[in-house]
């Protein structure tokens, strides 16, 4: 066995408690419980089909019900493909869990009736495995056989490794061949055809899953393809990651889920030639997430990120982190995760130590991190202004170059709503436009990749400055990744967007400044997560040509207006312009897209666009702004205090 030593056996059936084993049982108990159910043909397809088309949510999957599943929030009834395909994809990573976890049981217990489940599960795979048809139609990923992609492949093939790995010493030479060649083998080969030529999470999770058969099998040629090789394993981690440590694709969920492969590979490799524990990469991948928490101890929510995906619970990471690196940052992370979970995971188990006191305090301090892309300015308990200005990701980015999320009272008040399944109509058509975001929109259509630049920074005790700028006026450079061209580059072309934010005490000063040569129709958009708002006077009803956006209406904007939102607390926003410019009001779907959440806009076709956005925490809202000149000022009415921001007259550099 590679995957455990003996001393780490030992110690986890010392360790283990029958609510753990009570809790593995039932986790994998619609494998336990009914007789093994395995695809006799390739028919399982993608599991973000397994979404209701209307409520974006996850459909409930019943063991009993291959061909009807139910919305969990109207009861909905849905049936045939690609529903039926989809079920069979979570069956089939039921079983591979299994494998792995029953297998686990058996280790612990020495119970055979885990073993011969264990044993009949793989033998049935490998039964079937080489005849799976190759298939797929999933845009962007590379094709399966016992599933859709190869992505998916590689996690299932993950589990049947680390089983196989667990129960091979009693297997029979018969059974041990019949396995590895038939299952094992014949995946490592099938990933290895298919592996795409990119940097990318799907090809982290292939070469981790070819590396750890590899290992397992002692084949040193899957071994040199999946870590020593071109896009490799080690290089992924040389070419995929930001200066900062960031995953390129932008999504703290995938930078994780990349991790995730990584130290999947390494918990078989640590002690070979193979490992790439002694690099410098792994240590910047662990800490880059918990320097971006907001408030509520989650994760900023931005590109492809699933509702939930935004928090840290991944003891599988931080549990074999601690151990191997026994940096006490890692130990004070899973302290907080066993806040709200016991410490019963296999890998708690197997590779924890015992923790030293002491859980993740709440983030306080200002981070300006250009090398990942995004600077959080907390200035005040409970709040935090984050700001998104790394380069386009490729395929799981958003189009919101410069986006804007805001937090206060620990809850998110301007949220970036992230996405739902892939397979679900909003995915692609609401959550990853640009429209859906606290950005600039034109023309309500997609920005084009671009790489923004920091122009001024400063941090003033309780006072930060940030300026950043966007500009379409190049073509993008694009990542070495499979994208999908899903923007307007006409709307863009010559387009210079700056934005201008300053954080106060009690106020968010937020300038959109847009140089627009072609007088497109630009929009500033905020999200606000409101329960009821003030209604603006003398506004009429307006298409605002959105797509799921409702309930518009709109108003000239004649210098400032002040609007008051209520979120626990009121919270007031005055939107301010100098242009001929229309304010708008509107609502869209939230996340879920059971409910709705406050869409407000400014919209200006001027050659040179200026919008302001003024946040008031306090709720009072007695802001007075104005334009002199180069400047724009900002005076808090209530404490006198005044606010100067220098503007950088796009126009002059233009011309």
């Amino acid at each position: 066995m590679k995957l455990f030593t003996q001393a780490q056996i030992t110690r986890a059936r010392a360790r283990v408690t029958p609510k753990i084993i009570n809790a593995l049982i039932e986790r994998n108990s619609d494998v336990l419980n009914h007789d093994i159910l395995v695809p006799s043909t390739g028919c399982a397809t993608w599991n973000h089909y397994f979404f209701c088309p209307e409520h974006s949510v996850r459909l409930q999957w019943e063991r009993r019900s291959p061909n009807k599943h139910r919305c969990p929030i109207d009861g909905a009834v849905f049936t045939g493909e690609p529903y039926y395909g989809a079920w069979w994809r979570w069956l089939n990573g039921l079983n591979a869990r299994a494998c792995y976890e029953v297998a686990v049981l058996w280790l612990l217990t020495d119970d055979s009736g885990y073993l011969n489940k264990v044993i009949a599960l793989l033998m049935q795979y490998a039964k079937y495995y080489p005849d799976y048809q190759v298939h797929g139609d999933i845009p962007y990923n590379g094709p399966g056989k016992a599933n859709a992609q190869t992505l998916c492949e590689a996690n299932c093939h993950a589990d049947f490794a680390r089983g196989f790995d667990i129960i091979c010493s009693v297997l029979n030479d018969e059974q041990y061949n019949y396995i590895a060649d038939r299952l094992l083998r014949c995946g490592a080969e099938f990933m290895m055809q298919h592996r795409c030529r990119q940097i990318h999470n799907h090809e982290v999770i292939i070469n981790a899953t070819i590396g750890m058969i590899g290992t397992i099998l002692d084949d040193e040629k899957y071994l040199d393809f999946a870590v020593r090789g071109e896009y490799g394993l080690l290089y992924q981690l040389e070419h995929a990651l930001l200066p900062g440590g960031m995953w390129f694709e932008g999504s703290l969920h995938y930078h994780l889920y990349a991790l995730q492969g990584f130290i999947a590979f390494e918990k078989l490799a640590q002690k070979g030639a193979y490992s790439l524990m002694g690099h410098k990469y792994y240590r910047q991948m662990l800490a880059l997430p918990l320097k971006l928490l907001m408030p509520d101890m989650t994760m900023p929510k931005v590109n492809d990120c699933v509702n939930g995906q935004e928090t840290i619970v991944h003891t599988d990471i931080y549990e074999f982190a601690y151990g191997y690196y026994q940096d006490p940052q890692y130990a004070q992370v899973l302290n907080h995760i066993y806040m709200s979970m016991p410490r019963t995971s296999i890998d708690a188990l197997f590779y924890g130590e015992d923790l030293p006191e002491g859980t993740l305090p709440p983030p306080a301090k200002t981070l300006h991190d250009p090398g990942s892309g995004f600077t959080l300015i907390r200035n005040h308990p409970g709040r935090a202004v984050c700001i998104k200005h790394g380069p386009y990701g490729g395929e799981h980015d958003h189009y919101d170059r410069l986006n804007l999320i805001v937090f206060n009272n620990y809850r998110a008040v301007i949220p970036d709503l992230g996405t739902t399944g892939y397979g679900a109509p909003l995915h692609y058509g609401y959550y990853k436009n640009t429209f859906a975001h606290n950005t600039l929109c034109v023309n309500g259509l997609n920005q084009p990749p671009a790489a923004p630049r920091v122009l001024f920074w400063e941090d003033k005790e309780t006072v930060c400055t940030l300026v950043t700028e966007v500009a379409w006026v190049t073509p993008p450079a694009l990542p070495n990744s499979k994208v999908r061209v899903e923007w307007d580059k006409n709307s863009y072309d010559g387009i210079i967007f700056r934005r201008y934010i300053k954080v106060t005490e009690n106020l968010l000063i937020d300038i959109l400044e847009t140089h627009n040569p072609h007088y497109q129709c630009v929009d500033g958009v905020y999200h606000i997560a409101s329960e009821n708002k003030s209604v603006v006077q003398n506004s009429h009803d307006f298409k605002i040509c959105y797509p799921y956006v409702t309930q518009a209406k709109e108003q000239p904007l004649m210098g400032k207006k002040r609007l008051v939102y209520h979120i626990d607390e009121p919270l007031s926003i005055t939107c301010f312009s100098t242009n001929t410019c229309t304010l708008i009001q509107a609502k869209g779907p939230n996340n879920p897209s059971t409910s709705l959440i406050d869409y407000l806009v400014l919209r200006s076709r001027e050659r040179h666009v200026l919008q302001v956005f003024v946040t008031d925490f306090t709720g009072q809202g007695n802001i007075d702004i104005v334009r002199e000149g180069h400047n724009v000022i900002v005076t808090d009415m209530t404490s006198g205090k005044v606010h100067t921001l220098g503007l950088y007259l796009l126009t002059d550099r233009i011309q």
